[in-house]
Formats: structure tokens, sequence, C-alpha cells
């Protein structure tokens, strides 16, 4: 007995069983891949490869599919192209195919006329009595010679009728059964036996009429084969020995026909497909010309030349067309210009009482400190309506500021002293201001991202005031729940984020936000005394430091307003370091959970091999944190076509599930709570 036999054999059943094992667990895989459909998703092997050969095949032709898709023209005149070719090889095909027919059944005609006759003039030579010399000569010779001799004979007498137009080649007919012939073949010319295809030679052998069929004529010396047209018959020798007659008719002369016939009609053909392309051309400029032009002036009237009108010649449709063109652009021009007249009038309304109310205002608040200082000396309602006045007072002169700002905007006056500012002394001069308002909220203020100076070129007055607004706003929106302010710095911008876990934005409500007196919720008491232009204001901030003030929220998830600033004054923004939607949105926390889930059941389908020596536990991954204030900074978001104001995404919230409450967050991250400005 041999050591080690109970091991299993290379290939013996141990191995393939194993092997039979591990391709059914791939063939499964693969199988699962198919039937869910993520062959060809984002995670599967290889899209990435297939993406960049697409990308690769398709860039040289965007530049024709770009052309194709602008330019009617082109299209039409391809389309009468096509269409026109079509046609064409069409009818070249038909007529083609009849003038065909035509020359082969014309010489098929004569060749059966001409082959008749030279099958009943053999038949009458052979049926002809013998003259009595050549019957002694017979009888005396061999009579396999005088038979040979006859059928070159009857060979050359019948071919020399139509030397070019045809050929003759007298067959014995036994070679048809026996495979080779008793008498040698014969043929006129150089035209070889072996043209005669074998199947006209079993049909002649077979039936007594004439046969034909269409064959390659073959020639001896070296001459180039031609098709052509063979007919034969079986007939009988002077000893009354049967043998096969053919004719062979070159279609030399039908083929040159042919070849005239296809050259003139591809020649024509093409003149036709040439002209019909032109004349396409010619009338599709007529109407296209003038579409141009009014695409052209449209262009020019949509960027502010009100001017501009078409060149209308004719009374025809297109005349008729740029005639209601011209008379829409006049009257877009009149209502463009009441429009303007009307704006500069409010504008300059608004500026004008804003400005003739600051007297009388002055003369009132005077009298109105006097009186709050002497309201000690009141009964308790009169001294409550002093206090009542000064707030009310407070409130009007704000709103009269707010109100001379927008007019400011509104004319184009407003201007931006820019210097290089550290953002966290803004951040924190704003969060000790609202402090006092985040206290009776029963509020937090985090801040996360403080770590690292955040220095950008800006108007400190302006900037602090926008995030005064946004600070304030979340606290008196944010049920008391904290509020979260999150600063990031970029190559080219930095931004500050607000996040509160308040009612939230419904959908459409992101963009709306920052209109002129704009509120969510019309039956809400205002708190903190605003006036309603705090966010239009704010945005226009922004808009003069040629940066985005965004908003973003869900229903019941709370909102989050995102400022982003370029970091040097007149550098075009092309993204912001923190996304504008939140980590801890809900369609994030779901995405996060179907992550893992999927992540538990791949492990859960993984083969466990057995573990070598030498090989290190794999060690469990940690599952990041769910809490609202995620301590790592998120990544930088690109969004090169968002506009200020605009770019918010809202996700609906599910109709009964209640918000969820972060005011555990004092327990989650000794760290946040020591930067907490609230308490």
């Amino acid at each position: 007995m041999t050591l080690g036999s109970s091991a299993p054999k290379p290939g013996g059943p141990g191995v393939r069983a194993e092997g039979a094992a591990g391709s059914a667990r791939r063939s499964s895989r693969f199988g699962r891949i198919l039937r869910d459909g993520r062959l060809f998703t984002d995670r599967a092997p290889g899209v990435p490869v297939l993406r960049l050969l697409m990308r690769w095949v398709r860039r040289p032709l965007l530049p024709a599919v770009r052309l194709w898709r602008r330019n009617l023209q082109l299209r039409v005149v391809a389309g009468t192209l096509l269409m026109s070719i079509a046609v064409v090889l069409l009818l070249g095909f038909v007529v083609i195919g009849q003038v065909k027919n035509g020359l082969l059944d014309a010489k098929a005609k004569a060749a059966q006329t001409q082959a008749a006759g030279g099958f009943a003039a053999a038949q009458a030579n052979a049926n002809a009595p013998a003259a009595p010399g050549d019957q002694g000569e017979e009888e005396g010779a061999d009579g396999m010679t005088a038979n040979t001799s006859w059928r070159t004979e009857l060979v050359d007498q019948l071919a020399s009728g139509g030397t070019s137009a045809f050929n003759v080649v007298a067959l014995s007919a036994d070679s048809v059964e026996q495979g080779a012939t008793s008498r040698a073949p014969r043929g006129s010319g150089s035209v070889e036996a072996s043209s005669v295809p074998q199947r006209l030679r079993e049909a002649v052998d077979k039936g007594p009429g004439a046969f034909q069929t269409y064959s390659l004529i073959k020639y001896s010396y070296g001459k180039e084969p031609q098709a052509g047209l063979v007919v034969g018959k079986r007939l009988y020798d002077i000893d009354h020995n049967p043998y096969e007659l053919y004719y062979l008719f070159p279609l030399t002369q039908e083929e040159k026909s042919l070849t005239l016939v296809t050259t003139t009609l591809a020649t024509a053909g093409l003149f036709v497909v040439v002209l019909l392309g032109a004349i396409a051309w010619f009338v599709v400029r007529q109407v296209v010309t003038p579409v141009r032009m009014a695409a052209g002036i449209a262009e020019r009237l949509s960027a502010g030349k009100l001017q501009e009108r078409m060149k209308v010649t004719g009374e025809d449709d297109i005349a008729r067309l740029g005639e209601a063109f011209n008379k829409m652009a006049q009257n877009l021009q009149l209502k463009i210009q009441q429009l303007e007249e009307l704006s500069r009038m409010q504008r300059r309304f608004v500026s004008d009482v804003s400005h003739e109310l600051r007297t009388p205002l002055t003369t009132v608040r005077m009298a109105a400190d006097v009186i709050h200082e002497a309201r000690v000396d009141f009964d308790p309602v009169t001294a409550r309506s002093a206090e009542l006045l000064g707030d009310q007072l407070d409130r009007f002169e704000s709103l009269l500021s707010d109100l001379l700002e927008i007019s400011r905007f509104d004319a184009g006056a407003a201007a931006l002293d820019a210097e290089p500012i550290d953002l966290r002394t803004v951040v924190r001069r704003v969060i000790g201001g609202a402090e006092p308002l985040a206290e009776r909220k029963g509020s937090r203020i985090l801040v996360v991202g403080d770590e690292q100076p955040v220095v950008a070129e800006a108007d400190p007055r302006r900037v602090e005031r926008v995030l005064r607004n946004l600070v304030v706003n979340a606290v008196e929106h944010g049920e008391g729940r904290d509020v979260v302010v999150r600063m990031g710095v970029a190559q080219g911008a930095v931004a500050v984020a607000v996040r509160d876990y308040g009612v939230g934005l419904k959908p459409g409500e992101a963009t709306r936000v920052f209109n002129r007196f704009w509120r969510a919720d019309p039956a809400r008491a205002r708190t903190t005394g605003g006036t309603g232009l705090g966010l239009s204001i704010a945005v226009e901030d922004a808009r003069l430091h040629g940066g985005w003030l965004q908003a973003w929220g869900e229903p019941g998830g709370g909102s989050q307003f995102r400022l982003t600033l370029p970091r040097t004054a007149d550098e075009p923004l092309r993204g912001s370091p923190i996304p504008l939607e939140p980590e801890d949105s809900r369609r994030n926390r779901e995405a996060r959970e179907r992550s893992e889930a999927a992540s538990v059941t791949a492990e859960h389908q993984l083969v466990s091999l057995p573990s070598q020596s030498g090989a290190t536990t794999r060690k469990q991954l940690p599952v990041p944190s769910r809490g609202p204030l995620a301590r790592p900074s998120a990544p930088a978001s690109v969004d090169p076509a968002a506009l200020p104001g605009n770019g918010a995404r809202v996700v609906p919230r599910p109709a009964g599930e209640r918000p969820e409450s972060h005011t555990d967050t004092r327990t989650q991250d000794p760290e946040q709570e020591d930067r907490t400005r609230g308490h």
C-alpha cells in the first residue's frame, strides 16, 4: 500500500468536486448579476472601461452629430439625396433586369432557331444514302474511322455558317453512362468539350427534344472563357448510333449591350441625384434663410437690442412671418420700455419715500425717547404704551434701513469694500449676537470646521449681515433644536453653511425663500422683529461678491443655507467646499442604509476559505456615525451650473413620519461640546 493513498490525487474525485462547486458558485453569481440587471450598472466590473471606450469612439463623431442637429438645411438635403439614391437604384435595378431578360429571351429564340436548323441538317446528312464508292471504302476500312471522319466533317460544315456567332460540339452518347467516350469528341474552333455541362448532357440523353442552359464556354490556347447559351439534342449518325450535338452561343454582344445600358443608367442616375440635391438645397435655402435671420434677430432681441427688425420682401408666407415678427418685436419693445419706466418709478418712489421718512422719523424718535425716559411717572398702561412705541420705532427704523439698502441694489449703487478677512471671526461675532435669542428658544449653536483659517477677500459688514440673517432665521425656525454652523475652504472658494432641524422647507420653497417679504407661513408671528427683506438683501450681498447663496430643505427634516464666496475678489466660482444637501438628510441616510445592507449581504454570500499559517485576521471596519454632526468634513461639491438663490434640492417627507430629534447631541461628541456657543 502506497503512503498517502487516502489523499485525493490531482484530477481525482475530490479535486473535481471542489472545481465543480467553484464553477457552480461562479455561474450562480453571474446568473444573479444578470437576473438583477446589475451587469451595466455603475458598480459592475468593467463599466468604467466601457464608458471610456464609448467616449473614445463617440468623441470624433461629436462635431458631425452637432452639425446634423443644428443644420436644418443639411438634414433636408441629405434626406433628399438619400431618397433620390434609393429611387434611382430601385429604378436602375428594374430597368436593368428588364433589359437583361429581353436580351436573353431574344438570344434564346435566335439560338433555338439556329440550332433547330442545324439539328435538321445534321440528321438529314446522316440519313442520306452513301455513294457507291464510299460504301465500298467503308466496307473495306475500319467503320470507326469512317464515323469519326463523318462527325468531323459534320461539325466543320455546321460551324461554317457562324464562325463568330456560335460553335458546334459533337459528343458520343455513351459517355454519359460509361464515363468515357468510345469516339473522341469533336468541336469547332478552339472550344473545349468540357464547356457542355453534365446536367445538360443527362437531360439530352433522357429526352427526345432539344434542351438548353446557360454555362461558361471554355476555350483552349489561353483564351478567356465566356458566358454563353448551350443548346443540345440527341441525334443518330450514319451507323444509326446515338450521339449528342450541341450549339454553343457566346453572349458577348449581349454583355456589351447590358454594360452600355448599365453605364448609361448609372450616369443618368448620378446626374439626377446631383440635380435633385442642388434643387433641394436651393429650395430649402429660400425657406431656411429667413428663419435663420429671425433666429439671429431673436437672439439679439434677447440680448437687449430691441431695435432689431427683420427685412420683409414680397407678400408670401415668409413675408407674413417677417411682418408678424417685427410687430411682435415692436410690442415687446414697447412693453419692456413701459416696464422699465415703471420699475424706475417704483425704485425712485421707494428711495424718495425712504429718504423723506428719515426726517419725521427722527422727530418721532426724539419724542418717543423723551416719553420712554419719563415712563416711570406714568400709570402702568401709559408706561407700557411708551415701551411698545419705542419697540415699534426700532422695527420701523430697521425696515427703513432695509428699504434704503434694497433701493441701492436696484439702482446699482451698492459698492463692495473687500479686504482679507477670516470668516471664523465673523462667525463668532454673529453667534455672540444670536446667543440671547438661542437661550430663549432653548437651542444651541454649534460650530464645525473652525480648526483652520477660512480667509477670503470680502466685505466684512455685508458678510456679517448675511450670516446674521441665516443664523437668526435658523434659531427662529429650529423649534428648539441645535443649529450647526459649518465652515469649509477649498482651492478657490470658502463656504459657510447654517443647518437647522426645524420645520424645513416644502418642495419649491427653496427658490422662493429669497423673494422680498416672502414667508413660508403667513400666519406665523415674527418674534425677532424681522422686516421680511433679510434674505433678499443677503442674496444681493452674495451676488455683489460674485458668490452663491443657496437653500436646501425637506419637510420635517430642517433646512440648510449655504454661502459660497470666492477666496479672491472677482474670481469665478467653480464649486463649493460644502455640499448643498447635508450628509444627515433623509435621502443620504437611506442611501447609507442600503449600502450597508448590501455590504452585509455580500459578506454573508462570501465562501469561507481555510486560514493558512501566518495569515492575519481581517478587522471589522468602523461603521460611520449617523448623527447630525458628522465630524469629518464633507467632500467638496461641484455646482458649476448653480445660480445665486437657486440649485436647492427638496426631498419630500412621507406623510405621518415625525422629525428626528437632535437635542441629544450634547452627549454625542465631547469636542463639539467645547465648541458650543449657546450655553
